[in-house]
């Protein structure tokens, strides 16, 4: 990128009022969730309806939120509690891939009978709820049809830690692989007829083939491996299709990635390959949030003390001083590297005292990022209400 460098922080609050979806990536505990959570209320309070979605299989929104649990029914959240005078609103939710899934099946299969046997095949079971790739591939299912929800003005995605959110981004190819390409799928698919599996096979190798997958899986199951291949056959395009558009709803300029890291080598290796990796898709990107970022202690420590007890106070407070700027040097080292090796924005957040786990701490935390208040919290807080925890 040449000319001046974007400024993370203008680059944020421009998201948060025009994007139509943002999705949040990183190394695992770098403060991504609370991350999505504190700019979806952001957005909120300035105005936009906005929905906090999780694909993390981590419950961790939950408890930023405050909330014993999410469910995939968006819940609205009280907003009074922060901004009385709020003019938007938020809601949250958090993926149930089986239910999507299912979901998927009743839109594509109108016939009721063979809608209810692929839903009650043990294979789909396993399929919808634990094969590699599934969980992925319903939250980008899920995402297109939060993207056509008009209560929504805006979708802020919590994705799962680095690795996996790229599998967010690959799951369709590898979906469709499966349902189109599955070895058991073509050693089989000779001998369906209707749904059902017969033993009259046409050569020697067909029956060593059935034989040994009979020895090893059973026919039980290779009647559900039947019946789900034949049932998806059908569905294969509908599938397909929507995954184009999603990949097409993500590279679309209304949406954007941000990259949450922290200063420790581990997360800006991990921040910097999602960042490459982003870039090689074409997908839209916004800026680094950079979390519990150690600052320059202020002042220094005096030498005045009383007695032998005072001067060794002294130089252990002397010693944790040192401490700190070693620590703030680090980060501030780390950090330039990031930016001379993105040419991205890069926006800076100090370590926190606390764990944030309500809407009050999300407040502070989102103020910090996006650098102003909402007009009703602005209005509170002169009034003299608490503005803490």
């Amino acid at each position: 990128m040449s000319g001046r460098r974007r400024d993370a922080r203008r680059e944020l609050q421009e998201a948060l009022s025009e994007r139509r979806i943002l999705v949040v990536g990183g190394a695992g505990g770098v403060g991504k969730t609370t991350t999505a959570a504190a700019l979806g209320l952001q957005a909120a309070l300035s105005g936009r309806r906005v929905l906090v979605c999780t694909i993390d299989p981590a419950r961790r929104l939950a408890t930023s939120l405050g909330l014993q649990q999410l469910t995939d029914a968006p819940k609205r959240l009280d907003l009074r509690r922060v901004a009385p005078g709020a003019a938007g609103e938020m809601w949250a939710l958090m993926l149930d891939t089986k239910r999507t899934f299912d979901a998927l099946v009743e839109r594509h299969m109108p016939d009721e009978a063979a809608r209810r046997r692929v839903l009650e095949n043990r294979f789909y079971g396993h399929v919808s709820s634990a094969l590699a790739g599934s969980h992925e591939y319903m939250a980008m299912e899920r995402l297109l049809d939060l993207a056509a929800d008009a209560r929504f003005d805006l979708i802020v995605l919590d994705t799962p830690p680095t690795r996996h959110a790229l599998d967010f981004l690959e799951a369709p190819d590898r979906l469709m692989g499966f349902l189109d390409t599955s070895v058991l799928k073509w050693v089989l698919k000779p001998y369906f007829v209707a749904g059902k599996l017969t033993l009259k096979v046409a050569t020697r190798t067909g029956a060593m083939a059935l034989s040994l997958a009979d020895r090893f899986l059973g026919l039980q199951f290779l009647q559900d491996l039947s019946e789900f291949f034949l049932a998806f056959e059908g569905m294969y395009d509908g599938f397909k299709e929507r995954a184009a558009r999603v990949r097409a709803l993500l590279r679309d300029e209304r949406s954007g990635f941000v990259v949450v890291t922290s200063p420790s080598r581990l997360a800006l290796d991990q921040a910097l390959y999602f960042h490459g990796r982003l870039r090689e898709s074409g997908m839209p990107f916004v800026t680094f949030v950079a979390n519990r970022v150690h600052g320059e202690p202020a002042g220094g420590v005096g030498r005045r003390a009383a007695g032998r007890q005072g001067e060794d106070l002294v130089r252990a407070l002397q010693e944790v001083y040192r401490d700190q700027q070693r620590l703030a040097r680090h980060d501030a080292r780390a950090l330039l590297r990031l930016e001379a090796d993105t040419r991205e924005p890069l926006l800076r957040v100090p370590e926190l005292e606390a764990d944030v786990h309500d809407l009050r701490g999300l407040l502070e935390v989102g103020e910090v990022m996006v650098g102003q208040e909402s007009a009703p919290v602005a209005r509170k807080r002169r009034a003299g209400a608490p503005g803490g925890r």
